[in-house]
């Protein structure tokens, strides 16, 4: 069910329909990608006013689409100035970002270690200043990063792309010696 009627979005949607077709999770990722970075490049493309809006004390995250049936659905994320995730993964499910207003940094991590007590060590494996435009995919097991508005002064907007309904996903927490602690967190939209 599309929240919004505008024809760009409709036209996503459709495009969005067929790119999730594809046989593996690796050509569903690489499709949808394809299509969130000609969609956002190519014009035409307009989102309500509502989905511009910050909250005021954590990024936003409001439904644009979900398909059932084909098993996926499209959330739009508001960041306001200094707003960002903790280090988290995607709960086992792949997902396309692309970044439509502002500007992004994408922090991405990788498991180089856990202990008997069930804590983590993340290696940082790359960052990228995602602008207008830019899309990256998250395939599990590669799936833990941090993002954050990348500018002090405006609001950035993303568009998620997700391999299934992601109502939750597991947090980082920090502890002593670069240890991290795993907890459960659970997701909701926002208005």
């Amino acid at each position: 069910m599309a929240i919004t009627e505008s024809a760009g979005v409709q036209q996503l949607i459709a495009k969005l329909d067929v790119a999730v077709t594809a046989d593996t999770e690796a050509a569903r990722a690489g499709a949808v990608k394809r299509v969130l970075a000609d969609t956002i490049k190519g014009g035409g493309f307009e989102l309500a006013p509502r989905f511009f809006v910050p909250r005021p004390d954590a990024y936003a995250r409001r439904l644009l689409h979900r398909d059932t049936t084909r098993g996926y659905t499209a959330v739009v994320m508001t960041w306001g100035p200094g707003q960002g995730t903790m280090l988290h993964d995607h709960a086992g499910i792949w997902c396309v970002e692309g970044t439509i207003a502002g500007e992004m940094d994408v922090l991405q991590y990788e498991i180089s270690g856990r202990d008997e007590t069930g804590r983590y060590r993340f290696a940082p494996r790359g960052r990228v200043r995602a602008l207008p435009g830019a899309s990256g995919a998250l395939i599990p097991p590669f799936e833990y990063h941090i993002l954050r508005n990348g500018l002090d002064d405006r609001v950035s907007v993303t568009l998620h792309v997700y391999g299934g309904e992601m109502d939750h996903c597991h947090v980082f927490v920090p502890e002593e010696d670069a240890w991290f602690r795993r907890a459960e967190r659970h997701l909701a939209y926002d208005a």
